[in-house]
């Protein structure tokens, strides 16, 4: 009974710690559910993976926008702005969550490039540009992209935005833009998206209310579990599940440790020392 119980008492505790530590979490982020795993290499900044990057299998934070302004790379690269210099995940800018077209497909992951907003001559600014009250957006971007043996940099041209919101693009896409629309120097044909009648349409320029929020810290590697059972491996780096299994191996080695040294402790205090004493005695 006494056995039984110890156990009851156990899984009663790591329950309580697992929910503690969910409780914690939304409430820091503001969101549910307030992490994510990562399921492709679209954001990925090396073949090997990298702490620092978003890369397939790393869990990652979901912050609540409302609780965090939307940093585009426009605005992270704007000489002499407000957030010039400010950097997430390798690179300037914050990485968005969102819904495309506001759809039930899965979530994508990807940077913000740029905010379009309604001019109230009827035209639109471009956040972090000199565009201002344009009917369309041409905008180059300090991102070198390789393209027929040369080597440019991003370029958006003549993009109608048809309504507010974010441009956005994956960090590994080869300079490939969501929005078909906007890949003005062909760099590929963008995302497509399943719409509320069930037709298939091009990704268009993400709304506000399409953001389900901007990803926060990332916690690497300890995802790939998810990805492994559900047959979908194959975009996890290499390093990822060596370096999975080398945390596995230490987290579970930790109580053993601790045990040890708690008890070697318990041999050296006074207390023991007098009662060894007292027995060779």
């Amino acid at each position: 009974m006494g056995e039984a119980w110890s156990w009851i008492r156990e899984t009663i505790l790591a329950g309580g710690l697992i929910a503690t530590l969910i409780t914690v979490l939304v409430l820091m982020t503001g969101s549910w559910p307030p992490m994510v795993v990562i399921e492709s290499n679209s954001m990925q900044h090396d073949a090997n993976g990298e702490v620092g990057s978003i890369d397939a299998g790393d869990l990652v934070l979901v912050m609540s926008d409302e609780r965090k302004n939307i940093i585009t790379f426009a605005e992270a690269t704007e000489e002499g702005g407000v957030y010039e210099g400010y950097e997430t995940h390798g690179m300037p800018g914050d990485v968005i969550i969102y819904l495309k077209n506001g759809g039930t497909d899965t979530p994508v992951i990807h940077r913000a490039l740029l905010e379009v907003v309604a001019n109230e001559s009827g035209g639109w600014d471009a956040l972090g540009t000199t565009l201002r009250n344009v009917s369309t957006i041409t905008w180059t971007f300090d991102i070198l992209c390789s393209y027929h043996g040369g080597e440019y940099n991003l370029k958006i041209e003549d993009w109608n935005p048809v309504h507010a919101g974010y441009l956005t693009k994956g960090d590994n896409n080869d300079c490939m833009i969501d929005q078909p629309a906007a890949n003005s120097q062909s760099q590929g044909p963008g995302l497509s998206a399943t719409n509320s009648d069930g037709s298939v349409g091009p990704v268009e320029t993400v709304k506000q209310e399409w953001v389900v929020g901007i990803a926060g810290a990332e916690i690497p590697w300890v995802g790939a579990i998810k990805l492994g059972l559900s047959n979908n491996s194959d975009s996890v780096p290499g390093s990822s599940w060596t370096k999975l299994v080398i945390t596995a191996f230490v987290l579970l080695a930790i109580p053993a440790i601790w045990e040890r040294f708690a008890n070697r402790v318990m041999e050296t205090s006074p207390e023991a020392l007098q009662a060894q004493r007292e027995e060779e005695e």
